[in-house]
């Protein structure tokens, strides 16, 4: 147990006990005495005078009312007085190695009520009952005194009171005595004033004194800091003068631009950022940044620029503030940098992953819409036409199913290196997903130059191929639309491109197709199929399976992805490919989204309460504003806490709406959901919504952990990418799809923390889901 006394400067609130001297002498009330007396000493000669000057004067005062030898008698006593005292404390002061703070203090408060004595006496030299105009005389220097003293002692305020109180008190008396008892009354609370005063100067002195102390330490703490990060930390410290020119160079910051030291003094910092680009001018743009910042001389943080060691590009990350003097007079720059050559990498790399397909190296759908959109509006704007293909890929289905899908990913980069070598200036192909493809074409003259350019693209296509000693052979089905005139939108556009697709396919394929209004054998099959799926809900024809997800480390089950599956009455089995499209278009995707959310709450509440349960939300889903609500009534209805909930998006809930998914998911995740981001770097760029939106989990699309497992550099490089940054920004990661020991074996090594795939175990009904519960006894109870 902690017997010691609390410490009165723990806090702003000071003991005034303490101040006075009345409480108890420990180590904390040395260090309060040692603040009171800090201000008082030197000053022994300036109070010695103040003193002999106020007695000449109250002497010379009392010349015209009292006979010169009682003044001269009080004013050599005054003298006497003084030069005793003084030598008395400077004797004192001589000695304070030896003496205790509260020994100078006690010191202190015995001259100080000893001269209360000595000015308590003028009062009553003309007798027991002194004349007013006497008394007022004396009362006038004695409060000038005590108002100087308040001043120059404030600090000690017990010294003060022990001298403003003897002196007010006979003051009030002899103006009682002199007929005068207002004026007494008057003289009495000057005196408390006065006192009061004292109390709460000192308080204020003290804690001044003690921040003055704090900040003093702190600024040694972070000297030493400093010191000990410039010793240790790979990053290094930098400070320049009122022209930029670096000064005070560390060793390590001379060992990072592979310098001497005594080279880099008074070298301007860009010179040494830039190498020899600084002879030809030739800086890079964030290099201008940063010299127009240090010459408007703002601070910057975290600003990343290229800088050139020994004739090699780097990649630094600087960080600084201007210094300024006590007359705010700018001296510099003073901050810290790092070399982030590597993080700068993987950020470029996972960046052009956003953009990029990994597998065949073509833009992806986000790359290729950005160029459709430009393509169109450079059109509309100079009243021309653009187009836009869309490739799917004949008899691709059968290369994966017979020879599996590492041989179809190889066959996939053969047909887009063949693309690639078909495109002219200006036209962009790229991959859209699977083995669909797509082109933007800009300032095509005629519909004529599309449809030649597809026939092309069919032949070349359709030529042999060689895959590890395999020889292939698929084709293509295009179709096409020409903007503006088939969609003045990327949306419109694409839409109307892929009908003129379906055309294609439905004619039996490796044909070209061009759009045309009249399409009524794809409308048909949607209008047939939405007939059915309006009144799909009622009649009770959906159903929910559960895939498991485990725990990478141990395989232990945590939960379930829960998936919609439609057996239509009229169609039979639905893919969900093709239905829930379908369902978004035509809004019915709200009611079938609502009814999943209740049902997968309502049965995970049958499970173990550890294991979570995943649902997919659509983005028409988070455009409806009574989704949240939705959730939670759902949630409530259940009883199912939310954090047993995880909420799957993909990155196209963002790119369809203008940030109003991105506020509707913070809500759900401030009522405790969780949310996981699905099929990243597969269409979209992920990094923004990750930035912005506070996931709890990162899903690794399949085709990277089948890449990885057959040891692909890139592949592994990306997850490795994917997972560091998940931990970096305290998610998890999910790979999905594994179906092979190989591929589990393969996650595991590279750092994901869940797995999902049919190597743990296929969608299944709630029904199944229950007996993985039930206890081996109740399971031979139930066959019987």
């Amino acid at each position: 147990m902690n017997n010691q006394p609390p410490d009165p400067l723990a806090s702003d609130k000071i003991p005034v006990r303490t101040l006075l001297g009345l409480g108890p002498h420990d180590a904390n009330a040395e260090t309060v005495r040692r603040y009171q007396l800090a201000p008082l000493r030197g000053r022994g000669r300036h109070r010695l005078w103040i003193d002999l000057g106020m007695a000449l004067i109250a002497g010379l005062t009392m010349a015209l009312h009292l006979p010169w030898t009682l003044i001269g008698a009080w004013l050599l006593g005054a003298l006497v007085f003084g030069l005793w005292s003084q030598r008395a404390i400077t004797a004192m002061r001589m000695r304070a190695a030896s003496l205790s703070p509260t020994e100078e203090y006690r010191l202190c408060n015995r001259h100080a009520f000893y001269t209360a004595l000595l000015w308590a006496t003028p009062f009553w030299l003309p007798g027991f009952s002194p004349p007013l105009d006497h008394v007022l005389s004396m009362w006038t220097i004695a409060l000038l005194l005590m108002l100087t003293l308040a001043m120059l002692a404030h600090s000690l305020p017990s010294a003060c009171i022990l001298f403003i109180a003897p002196v007010s008190l006979s003051g009030a008396a002899a103006l009682l005595r002199a007929g005068a008892p207002q004026l007494a009354a008057v003289a009495l609370i000057a005196g408390l004033v006065l006192c009061n005063f004292c109390i709460r100067f000192a308080l204020t002195h003290v804690r001044i004194r003690r921040a003055e102390e704090a900040v003093q330490e702190k600024s040694e703490t972070v000297s030493l800091l400093l010191r000990e990060y410039e010793e240790t930390s790979a990053d290094w410290l930098w400070q320049t003068d009122s022209a930029r020119r670096l000064i005070h160079v560390s060793p390590r910051l001379a060992h990072a631009l592979g310098a001497p030291t005594e080279g880099l003094e008074g070298t301007p910092l860009l010179q040494a950022l830039s190498g020899d680009a600084w002879e030809a001018g030739n800086f890079p743009k964030t290099l201008h940044d940063l010299a127009e910042r240090m010459k408007r001389r703002e601070s910057f943080s975290n600003l990343t620029v290229p800088v050139t060691i020994g004739g090699k590009p780097r990649w630094w990350e600087l960080s600084a503030s201007p210094r300024l003097d006590d007359k705010g007079k700018f001296l510099g720059f003073r901050g810290v940098g790092s070399d982030v050559t590597e993080k700068h990498a993987t950020a470029q790399q996972i960046a052009h992953m956003a953009r990029f397909d990994n597998l065949t190296g073509l833009p992806n759908r986000l790359n290729l819409n950005e160029n459709l959109a430009r393509a169109l509006a450079d059109a509309q704007a100079s009243k021309s036409r653009c187009a836009l293909l869309m490739i799917d890929l004949d008899r691709f289905k059968a290369v994966n199913d017979t020879l599996g899908h590492p041989m179809g990913d190889k066959l996939l980069a053969q047909v887009a290196a063949r693309l690639k070598g078909l495109m002219d200036s200006g036209m962009t192909c790229g991959r859209l997903g699977g083995d669909e493809f797509a082109v933007v074409m800009p300032n095509v003259p005629a519909a004529a130059v599309a449809e030649e350019l597809a026939k092309r693209i069919i032949a070349t296509i359709s030529r042999p191929y060689v895959v590890d000693n395999h020889q292939l052979f698929v084709g293509a089905s295009i179709g096409f639309a020409i903007g503006p005139q088939d969609g003045s939108t990327v949306e419109t556009l694409t839409r109307n491109a892929d009908l003129a697709l379906y055309k294609s396919k439905d004619k039996g394929g490796n044909l070209v197709a061009a759009y045309v209004a009249s399409l009524h054998a794809q409308a048909e099959e949607r209008r047939v199929m939405e007939q059915e799926l309006r009144g799909a809900l009622e009649r009770g024809e959906f159903e929910l399976h559960y895939q498991p997800v485990v725990t990478a480390d141990d395989g232990t089950l945590n939960g379930f992805e829960a998936l919609l599956r439609w057996r239509s009455q009229k169609l039979g089995n639905v893919s969900p490919g093709r239905f829930i499209p379908l369902a978004e278009d035509a809004r019915l995707i709200a009611p079938i989204g609502e009814w999943v959310l209740r049902t997968a709450c309502h049965e995970a509440m049958r499970w173990p309460s550890n294991l979570k349960v995943a649902i997919n939300v659509s983005a028409e889903q988070l455009t409806d504003p009574n989704f949240a609500s939705v959730v939670v009534s759902a949630l409530a209805q259940s009883g199912l806490p939310p954090q047993r909930l995880e909420i799957e998006v993909t990155e196209s809930v963002f790119l369809r709406d203008g940030g109003g998914a991105a506020q509707l998911l913070d809500q759900l995740i401030g009522l405790g959901i969780r949310l996981s981001l699905d099929d990243f770097g597969t269409g979209y760029s992920s990094l923004g919504y990750l930035r912005k939106t506070q996931f709890s989990t990162i899903k690794v699309d399949r085709s990277f952990v089948v890449g990885a497992a057959r040891g692909s550099i890139e592949s592994i490089a990306i997850i490795r990418a994917v997972v560091a940054l998940a931990d970096s920004l305290g998610m998890s990661t999910t790979a999905e799809g594994a179906e092979t020991e190989v591929e589990v074996d393969t996650i595991r090594a590279l750092g994901c923390s869940n797995i999902q795939g049919y190597y743990y175990g296929r969608p299944m009904p709630a029904a199944d889901v229950l007996t993985l519960f039930r206890p081996p006894e109740a399971m031979g109870i139930a066959a019987a």
